[in-house]
């Protein structure tokens, strides 16, 4: 069981990002295309969420699957440059380290590629990964090793036993649909939810982001905070309901705004911050990275 100090648990999905920035040319029909740059960099959503919070002055654990490979090894190796904590990360030779590349396109569109290595196979997080944190973060809910409904249950169940703040910050599925009625049993455990706006809607099944957070609200989460991109925030929660605009920002590369959002929203609250100042600190954080390539800008 890990016995560390630990401020925060960032459990989910940790990757490298093969992105190719300013990609001009028809990628459906011609055979080449050109990327002003191609660079490696560390991703996945519990990866983003622990460096930045990492390099914000937490203590932050990485609980995640990896592949005893390369990939797996940069990823370790970063993490442990930045003071992170990875006792409880699984490397296996029966995994696959996912590696995505990301096609950013001059007008800071994005196309993101998935393989079958995401699904993680046999990696399941034991509850003993989240010993002692005051934070648990489930930062890939939807993607596997969260993508499994039993997998959450132990999860949500145990950091609520522990008096763990419990957040979690959805993604949209690739290879399994996750529905919230399958987890509806722990909805009421979870202090804060962070979809973005199309999440929200997709798994709610409502037709927009204010009654998606009600839908939310009313199956028990205490605290919904919906990322709207460059409509910026809705929060519904148990100190109100507001709404933030985003701030000015040339935006340059969008990966990762969401788990830096979530960061400086999570950074902000170990300190005490209300609702609003905390999405406040998160929208900060987001539009600091989004002014850059990559994912972790701390």
């Amino acid at each position: 069981m890990a016995g560390k100090t630990c401020e925060v648990a960032c459990v989910g999905q940790a990757v490298l990002d093969c992105i190719s920035q300013g990609v001009e040319g028809d990628l459906g029909n011609d055979r080449y295309c050109t990327a002003r740059e191609v660079r490696l960099s560390t991703g996945g959503d519990a990866c983003n969420e622990a460096f930045v919070l990492a390099g914000l002055g937490r203590a932050t654990r990485l609980v995640c699957g990896l592949g005893d490979d390369l990939a797996g090894e940069a990823i370790l190796a970063k993490a442990r440059s930045l003071g992170i904590d990875v006792s409880q990360a699984t490397v296996s030779g029966s995994l696959t380290t996912p590696v995505a590349p990301l096609l950013l396109r001059t007008d800071a569109d994005r196309t993101a590629v998935s393989s079958d290595a995401a699904m993680l196979e046999g990696y399941e997080p034991s509850a003993d990964t989240i010993a002692g944190a005051r934070v648990v973060s489930l930062a890939s809910l939807g993607r596997a090793p969260l993508s499994d409904p039993a997998a959450i249950r132990r999860l949500v169940s145990a950091a609520h036993e522990q008096g763990s703040v419990v957040c979690a910050d959805t993604k949209s599925p690739n290879f399994r649909r996750l529905s919230f009625e399958e987890i509806g049993d722990v909805l009421p455990l979870l202090d804060y939810i962070f979809p973005n706006d199309r999440e929200a809607i997709l798994y709610t099944g409502c037709d927009d982001v204010r009654e998606a957070a009600r839908w939310l609200r009313g199956k028990g989460v205490r605290n919904v905070v919906v990322k709207c991109g460059a409509d910026g925030v809705w929060a519904d929660g148990e100190q109100g309901s507001f709404a933030l605009p985003a701030l000015p920002v040339d935006v340059v590369d969008t990966t990762g705004a969401g788990d830096n959002f979530v960061a400086g929203f999570i950074s902000t609250l170990l300190d005490g911050g209300d609702l609003r100042s905390c999405c406040e600190a998160g929208r900060a954080q987001a539009t600091k990275t989004v002014a850059r390539v990559g994912a972790t800008q701390a």
